[in-house]
């Protein structure tokens, strides 16, 4: 299977002032591991972030780099790894396709990877992310973590369902692995 993960409020804590340093990429718990057991089972897992602190001119693609370089060294350590990291640099008022809800890059990892819709899931704490993950017609899972518990509590469009809510990506990793949706 094909995860899908969005970064910010899924694997690490989100900002509200975005994440412009490898210090300021703190892990939420568990979710290095998370990613790791995904690993050993033999599933592709590919990060789709949106990250418009570079169209914003707040950092550089050098910087996100070097922080996406601390994110891989960590999953290293517990024996995971990312098979790719696609993100779209998009400034709000500059969406491109690319930018979630629109499904650019969801697109652009069931590409490169065969990953057909029904072979594919995408965690998420936003209900931006479950819109591109709707486009794409793959399984939804929301997570509690980041903006995941205010996105719950706001509902989720009918039209977005079904959508599994988890507490976090240890959890929602447990419904990829017992195929839960």
């Amino acid at each position: 299977m094909l995860v899908l993960l969005d970064r910010d409020g899924v694997i690490n804590e989100d900002r509200a002032d975005f994440v412009k340093s490898p210090d300021e990429l703190v892990f939420i718990p568990k979710s290095l591991e998370a990613i790791a057991r995904l690993n050993s089972f033999g599933h592709k897992v590919v990060v789709v972030t949106n990250q418009s602190c570079i169209g914003r001119g707040i950092i550089t693609e050098g910087q996100l780099e070097v922080i996406h370089g601390k994110l891989q060294d960590a999953l290293r350590r517990v024996s995971g790894r990312l098979d790719d990291i696609i993100f779209a640099p998009d400034a709000p008022w500059e969406a491109t396709d690319r930018r979630k809800p629109a499904p650019g890059m969801l697109i652009e990892a069931m590409r490169k990877f065969t990953g057909a819709p029904q072979d594919t899931a995408f965690i998420g704490d936003s209900a931006r992310d479950m819109e591109a993950a709707r486009a794409v017609d793959c399984h939804r899972i929301l997570v509690q973590t980041g903006k995941g518990r205010k996105t719950q509590a706001k509902g989720l469009e009918k039209r977005l369902l079904p959508v599994h809510i988890a507490k976090d990506l240890s959890e929602a990793v447990e419904y990829v692995l017992e195929g839960r949706f």
